[in-house]
């Protein structure tokens, strides 16, 4: 019976080994990983939860301000008497007590300002880490879509490894009966080298952008991450877009665009906090305090602790007037520094949307190009399949020479390769297209 048990439990180890070797990353499961990974979106959420901090601050400052003291003093050697206010020479113990507070009444607008600030580096800050989940799904995308693309060129480098060794036995074949020549098994031996050395490239090619995935994903170099190709199967849908309607919407909503809204408002915020230093201040005070006094060597006893403290016993309330005048022109300089920073951070809003719009259009035109390329290609490629056939039988009947079935085959690796990279760049440029029209690049986890 144990066996047996023994014997059900590796089974079913080895079987779940077996699946999760076999299992095939999808788009969207490689950067939800990335994500979920990344040092740099943890950095930035930890960012995030300063700003929130930072808020809570600015809201706790609107509020008084409260201190308590508490000393004990022993004096010896001639000192102030406070019962009789004259200098002797004598020992005395003196403990006093305060309580004081203090509210702010007019600070210039420097704390409603602050707390403004303070709002919105937290709005900011969320927004932070959306653009740098955004970015770096965007980078895990392209690295995802170039392993995919290498990965097709390794097996379209295999097939024709194969056929031109399918060729060269042939050809060979044919020699020893009389049918080719020489030159003809030399040229397919050169054309099998040369194949041979491509798909060795390729699959170089491969290693380098598997290691850039794995990167981006921040996972192990040595995990194993087998990619799914079938989104190369890729259909083309309408591609009629209204470029202006897209910019609306992303200027107003997309992390980039927010982003550079935010630091203007910050620097808004920040400018009108120094020029707000500049006006006078004003503070309401008040607080209360008693001592307790003893000569130690007095022989009379001292009052008890309880009616010193009570009768000891003082109040006040004030307010206090600040008005700067001069500190080596320290606040003008902040306040012209903070006016250019404002200045500057319009400039960028300006820059950012511009490029924003730049980007949007570029996409747009993008992939309509590679939609209709891609179209063009696949025609193509049947094209050059056709002629590669043709070529390849007339080439055994001895109506073609091997150069022309080695260029035949060339034009048709190349543009299978094409057709392959125009479908995947169509597939991005789509993607990038819905992120700027709001959804998500990551279904269900990226998104506003």
């Amino acid at each position: 019976m144990k066996q047996i048990l023994l014997t059900t439990v590796l089974s079913c180890g080895l079987v779940t080994v077996a699946i999760a070797q076999e299992k095939t990353w999808t788009l969207d499961e490689c950067m939800q990983y990335a994500v979920e990974n990344s040092p740099a979106v943890k950095k930035q959420a930890y960012t995030h939860d300063t700003y929130k901090a930072e808020h809570n601050a600015s809201i706790a400052s609107f509020f008084p301000t409260a201190s308590t003291s508490i000393s004990a003093q022993y004096n010896f050697g001639r000192s102030i008497d406070p019962e009789t206010n004259t200098y002797n020479n004598t020992s005395t113990f003196n403990n006093s007590y305060g309580l004081s507070t203090q509210i702010p009444v007019f600070t210039g607008g420097q704390l409603i300002n602050q707390w403004l600030l303070a709002k919105s580096n937290v709005k900011m800050g969320k927004n932070d880490i959306q653009k740098k989940k955004d970015d770096l799904a965007l980078e895990t995308m392209e690295a995802y879509m170039n392993v995919v693309y290498y990965k097709g060129t390794i097996k379209m480098a295999a097939d024709k490894l194969e056929e031109s060794q399918r060729t060269l036995y042939k050809t060979k074949r044919q020699e020893e009966l009389g049918l080719k020549g020489r030159a003809d098994v030399a040229q397919f031996e050169a054309q099998v080298a040369a194949d041979d050395y491509s798909l060795t490239h390729q699959q170089n090619l491969y290693n380098a952008a598997l290691l850039t995935l794995k990167e981006k994903m921040n996972c192990p170099s040595d995990m194993e991450l087998e990619v799914d190709t079938l989104l190369s199967d890729v259909s083309f849908g309408p591609m009629v877009e209204n470029v202006n309607e897209i910019f609306d919407y992303a200027s107003a909503n997309n992390p980039t665009a927010l982003q550079a809204d935010y630091q203007l408002k910050g620097s808004k915020y920040q400018y009108r906090m120094y020029k707000g230093a500049m006006l006078p201040q004003i503070y309401f005070n008040a607080g209360i305090s008693t001592n307790y006094f003893e000569n130690l060597k007095s022989e009379a006893a001292a009052a008890a602790f309880g009616s010193q403290f009570k009768n000891n016993r003082g109040e006040y309330v004030g307010f206090s007037v600040s008005f700067p005048l001069f500190n080596g022109l320290s606040k003008v300089t902040n306040v012209r520094r903070y006016r250019n920073n404002l200045r500057i951070a319009e400039e960028t809003k300006t820059e950012v949307l511009r490029q924003l719009q730049n980007a949007i259009e570029q996409s747009v035109l993008d992939r309509e190009g590679y939609a209709k390329e891609a179209i063009q290609m696949d025609k193509q490629v049947k094209s050059n399949d056709l002629a590669y056939r043709v070529t390849l039988r007339k080439y055994e009947e001895g109506l073609m020479s091997s150069l022309d079935v080695q260029t035949s085959s060339n034009n048709l690796l190349t543009s299978k390769a094409d057709l392959l990279q125009k479908k995947l760049m169509y597939l991005m440029k789509s993607k990038l297209v819905d992120y700027y029209k709001g959804k998500p690049l990551i279904n269900g986890i990226i998104g506003k």
